[in-house]
């Protein structure tokens, strides 16, 4: 299996990615406030729709479409703009609709678990910092001159997933015992509403400041 680096690589990029998986970002906070609001098998189905979205950036970077998107301004602009106004849609509901309050005692929500997967697979793919996050991370593993590059590309990409997935699921899994508590605790909860708000609109504004170099 030609496709597979050396164990120095592989123990190197198994750290790396262990450090961002507890990395706080948007995907994270998107587990977290889906399953606040409504229970865990959302959050759950949330976090599979952005690793959907990770297993996509890696066959774009594997075959150079990542690249194309980001040295094209326009292509670059509309992604940045579309994912800024995802997330700034997604503070908004969250203020307006009372999100986390909009808990129910009963374990019942209105979001369908379809739902709740797009949701989290476009806060991925719309992320432009992650496109070149994946463009300069994973490369660093693989000599440019190798004739299986990529397939070494996509396995590190499938790895990165099944290395960080056991900590989503922790965060998740936190986020619902979280919710019990927060559920007796209706004040608390609202000023949630508020830190999860404040939280997308800050990477809204990032991604909008990200620059296609």
């Amino acid at each position: 299996m030609d496709y597979i680096p050396g164990l120095p690589v592989l123990a190197a990029f198994a750290l790396a990615t262990l450090l961002l998986a507890i990395t706080p970002g948007p995907d994270m906070t998107l587990w977290m406030s889906r399953t606040i609001r409504d229970g865990r098998t959302i959050g759950l189905m949330t976090l599979l729709g952005t690793n959907l979205g990770i297993g996509i950036h890696t066959l774009l970077v594997a075959f150079g479409v990542s690249a194309l998107i980001v040295a094209s301004p326009v292509a670059f602009l509309v992604l940045k703009t579309g994912g800024a106004g995802y997330l700034l849609w997604l503070a908004i509901q969250a203020v307006r609709n009372r999100s986390v309050l909009a808990v129910k005692t009963s374990g019942k929500t209105n979001v369908s678990m379809g739902k709740a997967f797009l949701n989290g697979l476009w806060v991925n793919l719309l992320n432009p910092k992650v496109i070149i996050f994946f463009m300069t991370f994973l490369p660093q593993f693989v000599s440019v001159n190798d004739p299986q590059v990529t397939g070494k590309l996509i396995f590190l990409g499938v790895l990165s997933i099944l290395i960080a997935l056991p900590i989503a699921i922790v965060v998740v899994l936190g986020a619902n015992g979280l919710a019990d508590w927060l559920k007796r605790k209706p004040q608390v909860m609202r000023i949630v509403d508020y830190v999860f708000a404040a939280v997308f609109s800050v990477f809204a504004v990032k991604i909008l400041l990200t620059q296609n170099r």
